[in-house]
């Protein structure tokens, strides 16, 4: 008895001279994170469209950008604190915890432990539950819509081009796989568009929009934008829709109204 104490005794103090060692750098290690977690956060005084450069982001060129953008960055800063705080914990576990040469035998096992169970629980329900309303709230304002648009375009993909139709000025301009037709749109005017497609799946995209929407057959599929850079801007199908899928290209032109109304004329 005497000896299973002593031996006891020892490896208390063993594992108390373990935590005492770590304990100060464990906590200097969690205030750096927090400096940095908070630096990054507050965006360092940078404007919108340099934190979508930094982050790797297209140019935004349309109303419906900063939405989808914070969320998309917003999203990837949990992801990363989450991460760092669980890659945190498992160092500190392994190192406050290491077994030690003078250690026999297994470490005290234990079948459950409330707390820690209902934190991992209620933890992630939290933490899905904010992005869940983030992304809800978001996605009802990217989609809004107004009774009244100023320009209205019909948008047909087929295989393996686009045609663009803009309703109201009774014109039309029709791609081929060979030519990459162009879609013309005035700066700071609600534009919506108005999709469909003859023969399979296809996707609208412009990366500068921030913002697609699948044409599908025997459908109509609708969403509104506002430009909000002159410019010309990329876009292409993002559904894979046949041999020919790589060369869907487009692109959107954004200009003044006067000039997209000459080119009407035109």
């Amino acid at each position: 008895m005497t000896t299973l104490a002593r031996t006891s005794g020892t490896q208390g103090d063993d594992a108390s001279r373990g935590r005492r060692t770590w304990s100060r750098p464990v906590r200097l290690a969690a205030a750096s994170g927090a400096v940095v977690a908070a630096t990054v956060l507050s965006g360092c005084g940078i404007t919108q469209d340099e934190a979508f450069k930094i982050s790797g982001l297209p140019e935004a060129a349309s109303d419906r950008a900063p939405l989808i953008g914070d969320l998309w960055i917003g999203t990837w800063v949990a992801a990363l604190a989450v991460g760092a705080l669980v890659w945190g914990l498992i160092a500190w576990a392994s190192i406050a915890y290491r077994r030690k040469r003078s250690d026999e035998g297994l470490p005290e096992q234990v079948r459950y432990n409330i707390p820690i169970e209902t934190m991992y629980t209620v933890v992630p329900l939290f933490i899905i539950g904010v992005l869940f309303f983030w992304t809800m709230t978001n996605a009802n304002e990217v989609l809004a819509k107004e009774s009244d648009p100023d320009v209205r375009i019909g948008v047909i993909g087929q295989q393996w081009s686009w045609t663009f139709n803009y309703i109201d000025d009774d014109v039309y301009d029709v791609g081929t796989a060979a030519t990459i037709p162009q879609l013309y749109l005035p700066v700071n005017q609600v534009v919506e568009f108005q999709l469909n497609s003859p023969d399979v799946i296809h996707s609208f995209w412009v990366p500068s929009f921030y913002f697609k929407m699948d044409l599908i057959p025997g459908r109509t599929n609708s969403f509104q934008i506002t430009p909000t850079k002159e410019g010309t801007f990329a876009g292409r199908c993002s559904e894979l829709c046949g041999t020919y899928h790589s060369r869907m290209l487009f692109e959107a032109v954004v200009v003044s109204e006067e000039e997209y109304q000459a080119h009407m004329d035109e």
